[in-house]
């Protein structure tokens, strides 16, 4: 029987849903859409239902979203955020505490599936089957809402009948057990009951009596538009924001390898520090990443911060605050201010006025560029000959309350490198080397001869007690000994050092205990260094169980390496060949003329290594204006700091330097035919398929970026090519013709999978996200082995939607990049293994293969240890670090005006 319903006559609610819900034995439902104010109008019916309710709906998330567990999670957990429900459902909170029950207890199911799989869902029906087993069907406009039950005019045919009952339940039971059905997500389930209990912190200082750190974090847009946080990213904030609030700071060098999201780590550490005290929160990186971290801060955490240029500072609106005098760099206009490591280097004064000051946080990435001079074997126990950033480093670490050093590679060569950064932390701060009489700073050798096992300690001795006690470790590492011993000398958590006659004043079982310690591999196990460095491993978190999901801690993101071969290295036709010999020569004839320093004088070189038209360009302006040649392009300020006083001795440049620089250009203007970097380029995209997997091109040059991008854009009609570069250089390439884009538009792009070509700088490409693009194509490879590290991470990296990502390093058969290549490629696996990635120190090894100096390259190949200096077992730090759950809440624009007083307004 059929029998017809409009909301013109009668509400919907009242004349059929409820009606035909209480007491009914199941409800399977297609709906278009679904809403928790159904729970309005038809909750009690649903609850008091015998069994239970089965909704199918539709998804903002994409087909591909569906592919992997994991990704489906994550769309879901993005689209429900997008809505903002801790806003749209404020007041609904009842409502919300019925939703999550009957989900839970699994009384209502919801599957949603991806728009893109069989387009929006229009057709919407049910059937119900009611108390007396019988079943009814209906179709009509109606979706499963409160506007659409109750509000909206709607029409509604139920048909009862047997063959419009089979026919209904063919559908749902079509969309239900597709492949693509994804059941709405655990943590969409939780989110609902945390908002359903969420309760609002009006003020800072209300979240200070609390100071949990999740309520400032929870609603964040790293968790609430990405994909939250991860295990061994909360274990380090939390660790790091404890340690914060006692007397002594938290004092760390987080060392985790590339990729497992460092960043966020520090400048999230930064925020809770910033809230909780009120001393200015500095943070000091290479020029190049700058805007990266203030970027980052801005759009994953809600966080200002200002950046300081050299001149002026810059908000993260990119206002300048243009201020003169000796002190302008103290009046930032934000609690967190981020300089330029090369300031340091460089020795500017500008930078001096930041030692008179105190700080709550001072955060330094790529620390181990804080290096002493007198390096070598044998030298350990020298008084460190610092370099300007570690002379700086220790001079402020007495200045703040707390300090963390950031470094992939805590060891470049030495492992009196870690000591070196544990040094700086310890400064004014007895918690990590201990005091100045301590073994562990007045024989750093030995400490490390002890860490590494080659020499040993026994039982018991004065001298060895004095290993123990100076610092002592805190209770935290063992109630039963530590904490015994603290204990018994009335020593307080913020105590480390005990006196060396304090031995006399244990009884006889704790000074058993103390030669238990010692035996027990105190100095292996208890070490500072495994205290103060927390370093967790991609092969780590990736091969161990998380005992709360029963899965790894982060999913495997494998790395097929192709041009790694010597047959893969590209073979320049002669004509390139003969350009590239001018190349080398004008150089020679630098080095032969020019005293000091390798930058300027292998510039040429590294260039032309990139592609033939960056090296062209440079060369022009070499010939016809010197200056040109360093602008555009985001150097160091350490690459050629150094180098300004060679410069105005090369721009001179003799007759036959100009000649070389003549017959390069000539024989490249002289032949039209492609490079053939572009060449293998298109082969990948094109012929291999790289394209459909999503491709991301990178060069340390932008004349190369948008040349490649370019010669894209014409050879693949109407596909978008997009570069991302520094400055206001970012935009779009279609048929050839460039239209200005921002980079926050080209990055959503490539976030909606509109981009599947992207060709980015390294200047610009620090932080960039790329977890929907699975193929990389190192157009060239960085001197600093560092920077190629840091591309990999673009894509192999937290969020990966693809099991395995595609990477091609491209080099010129004969050239320097292919010369050092060789050099190191039998043991390159071997360094990469031990430390994490390539130890920026060996950047020099293409100077001094680029100047012809085989044996100097050797030396410093040789000089990289063929085994760890010593075991790292910092990755344990991680565990369970429950977040998800807070419903105490920081207002959000209270937080973010607290943030934004300034250095000089306190």
């Amino acid at each position: 029987m059929i029998y017809r319903y409009s909301t013109r006559r009668k509400k919907l609610d009242q004349s059929f849903l409820n009606k035909k819900l209480k007491d009914a034995i199941s409800y399977d439902r297609i709906a278009g859409y679904f809403s928790s104010s159904i729970l309005e109008i038809a909750g009690e019916t649903i609850e008091e239902m015998q069994g239970c309710v089965r909704v199918v709906c539709n998804s903002e998330m994409e087909i591909d979203d569906a592919r992997t567990a994991s990704a489906a999670v994550n769309a879901m957990r993005k689209e429900w955020c997008s809505i903002k429900p801790e806003e749209i459902y404020s007041n609904a909170s009842d409502r919300l505490k019925k939703l999550y029950n009957l989900l839970k207890s699994e009384k209502l199911k919801i599957k949603v599936i991806p728009n893109d799989v069989f387009g929006l869902i229009h057709g919407k029906a049910g059937v119900i089957t009611l108390k007396d087993r019988s079943k009814t069907s209906f179709i009509g406009s109606v979706n499963e809402t409160y506007a659409a039950w109750k509000l909206n005019y709607e029409i509604l045919w139920e048909d009862d009948s047997q063959e419009a009952v089979d026919w209904v339940q063919e559908e749902f039971d079509y969309f239900w057990n597709s492949p693509y059905a994804i059941p709405l997500s655990d943590f969409v389930i939780e989110d609902i009951k945390r908002i359903a209990d969420r309760k609002v912190i009006h003020t800072v200082d209300e979240w200070k009596e609390i100071s949990e750190p999740a309520s400032a974090v929870v609603e964040s847009p790293v968790y609430r538009q990405e994909f939250g946080l991860w295990e061994h990213q909360k274990f380090f904030v939390n660790l790091a924001f404890n340690d914060h609030k006692k007397a002594y700071g938290a004092r760390y060098v987080l060392a985790d390898m590339v990729g497992l999201g460092k960043t966020i780590q520090l400048a999230l550490s930064a925020q809770l520090m910033a809230l909780y005290g009120d001393k200015p929160i500095l943070i000091i990186v290479p020029k190049t990443l700058l805007w990266q971290w203030q970027d980052e801060m801005n759009n994953l955490l809600d966080m200002p911060s200002a950046v300081w240029t050299g001149k002026e500072w810059v908000d993260e609106n990119g206002i300048k605050y243009p201020s003169s005098g000796d002190i302008a760099i103290k009046k930032c206009p934000r609690r967190v201010g981020i300089i330029s490591q090369g300031l340091i280097t460089a020795n500017s004064e500008t930078i001096q006025p930041l030692l008179n000051m105190e700080y709550e946080c001072i955060i330094v990435d790529e620390a181990h560029r804080a290096r002493r001079k007198n390096l070598a074997p044998g030298k350990e126990n020298e008084k460190p000959n610092p370099n300007n950033l570690m002379k700086f480093l220790l001079e402020i670490s007495k200045r703040t309350k707390s300090m963390l050093l950031a470094t992939a590679t805590p060891v470049q060569l030495y492992p009196i490198e870690a000591w070196d950064l544990l040094n700086i932390l310890s400064q004014a701060n007895d918690s990590v080397l201990g005091s100045n009489f301590s073994m562990w700073r007045r024989y750093p050798e030995r400490a490390l001869n002890l860490i590494m096992e080659k020499e040993s300690i026994e039982r018991f001795s004065p001298e060895n007690w004095d290993w123990v006690r100076n610092p002592f470790p805190p209770t935290s590492e063992g109630e039963t000994t530590f904490g015994r011993i603290r204990e018994q000398l009335n020593m307080t958590d913020e105590d480390f050092v005990i006196k060396p006659e304090a031995i006399n004043e244990l009884r006889g079982p704790d000074k058993r205990r103390i030669g238990r310690i010692i035996d027990d591999n105190f100095i292996t196990e208890h070490n500072p260094f495994i205290r103060h460095i927390v370093r967790r491993t991609r092969d780590f978190l990736e091969n161990t169980t998380n005992p709360e999901t029963g899965e790894p801690y982060l999913k495997a993101v494998k790395v097929k390496l192709f041009g790694e071969t010597d047959g893969e290295a590209i073979v320049l036709p002669p004509y390139l060949q003969e350009a590239y010999g001018h190349a080398e020569e004008f150089c020679e004839l630098l080095q032969k003329r020019v005293k000091g320093g390798g930058f300027l004088k292998t510039l040429l070189l590294k260039r032309v290594g990139s592609t033939m038209i960056a090296g062209k360009n440079t060369a022009e302006k070499m010939l016809y204006n010197w200056g040109g040649a360093l602008e555009d392009e985001d150097y160091e300020e350490e690459d050629i700091s150094d180098e300004t006083a060679n410069q105005s001795e090369i721009k001179n440049i003799s007759d036959e330097e100009r000649n070389c620089l003549i017959k390069f250009i000539d024989t490249l203007n002289a032949n039209k035919e492609k490079d053939p970097k572009y060449n293998l380029v298109k082969k990948l995209l094109v012929d291999d398929n790289w394209i459909d997997r999503g491709c991301i091109i990178f060069t340390q040059y932008f004349d190369s970026a948008y040349w490649v991008a370019e010669n894209l854009s014409i050879d693949l009609p109407n596909e978008k090519i997009g570069i991302y570069a520094g400055g206001d250089k970012s935009g779009l390439l279609i048929d050839g013709v460039y239209e200005r884009r921002t980079k926050e538009e080209i990055k959503q792009m490539v976030k909606r999978r509109e981009l599947r070509v992207l060709v980015g700088t390294d200047a610009a490409s620090e932080g960039l996200n790329l977890q929907t693009l699975g193929s990389l194509i190192n157009l060239d490879l960085p001197w600093n082995p560092t920077r190629l590290e840091q591309r990999k991470g673009r894509i192999q990296r937290i969020g990966q939607v693809y099991d395995e990502v595609f990477i091609y390093n491209m080099r010129y058969k004969g050239s320097v990049e292919d010369r050092v290549h060789y050099l190191l490629s039998e043991r390159l696996e071997n360094i990469h293994g031990m430390f994490g990635q390539i130890p920026d120190v060996l950047e020099d090894v293409w100077i001094d293969v680029a100047l012809n100096d085989i044996e100097e390259a050797k030396r410093k190949i040789d000089a990289v240890p063929k085994t760890h200096p010593f075991d790292l077992r910092y990755h344990i730090n991680v565990g369970k670090v429950d977040w998800e759950g807070c419903v105490r809440v920081l207002d959000s624009t209270e937080k973010r005006k607290h943030l934004m007083t300034g250095w000089n307004s306190r």
